[in-house]
């Protein structure tokens, strides 16, 4: 896959997004908010919809905003104030011991760097390197859900599970994108290339696309 490709393939796509608004996250991570609201919204967010994560954010941050206000909150009343976010007690129930491990371990700040960010309670790959692409500004590419298929479907990467994604992505993505392609395959997959019933037909990638001239997409196995 030549650079000059994988540019202009960015190119429209942030075109394409240029008037829409950033998966909650970002939008967080914009407004400067601290590095661990940016990782409780990172985790609130899998598998949720964003107005859905920001509004538990909101009520959440309302309630409580740092560890040691967290740490007090009750298993039920925290699973209270997130719900209806997917996973909702499993999520509360992470929260809690990662704040705990935030407190005793790091002196209740986030850590900034991979090795100590994926030690905490409920963190992955995804989440510890969009903490620190997004709150820390490091080059760190989170491959969720939505970077995973359409990486795949361009053909840009053949994988068949997240981290081989970012691995390969790391070879071939030009350095200055990693932060970034996150937030703009998120919404792009959110919007356009959709898991299920893609609009091939509107998008304005499909000529890069190898799955662009099949018609009758329903879904591919690339999730």
């Amino acid at each position: 896959m030549e650079n000059y490709q994988i540019e202009r393939v960015i190119k429209l796509v942030e075109d394409y997004l240029k008037e829409k608004e950033d998966p909650i996250v970002t939008q967080l991570a914009d407004k400067k908010e601290s590095p661990f609201t940016i990782l409780i919204s990172a985790l609130l967010s899998a598998r949720t919809k964003d107005e859905v994560t920001q509004k538990a954010c909101e009520r959440l941050f309302a309630r409580a905003k740092k560890p040691q206000d967290i740490i007090t909150v009750s298993q039920g009343e925290l699973e209270q104030i997130i719900y209806p976010v997917g996973f909702y007690r499993t999520k509360a129930r992470h929260i809690k011991k990662l704040c705990a491990h935030l407190l005793q371990r790091f002196d209740g700040y986030v850590p900034d760097n991979l090795k100590d960010l994926l030690s905490l309670p409920g963190v992955g790959r995804k989440t510890a390197n969009l903490v620190l692409s997004l709150a820390f500004k490091k080059d760190a590419i989170c491959v969720d859900t939505h970077v995973h298929r359409i990486t795949n479907r361009l053909g840009w990467v053949k994988t068949k599970h997240p981290e081989e994604t970012e691995m390969q992505l790391m070879e071939i993505l030009p350095r200055r994108y990693w932060q970034r392609i996150n937030t703009l395959l998120v919404k792009y997959g959110q919007e356009i290339c959709r898991p299920i019933n893609p609009h091939c037909g509107a998008c304005p990638i499909q000529t890069y696309c190898r799955y662009g001239s099949t018609s009758n997409i329903k879904s591919d196995k690339t999730d």
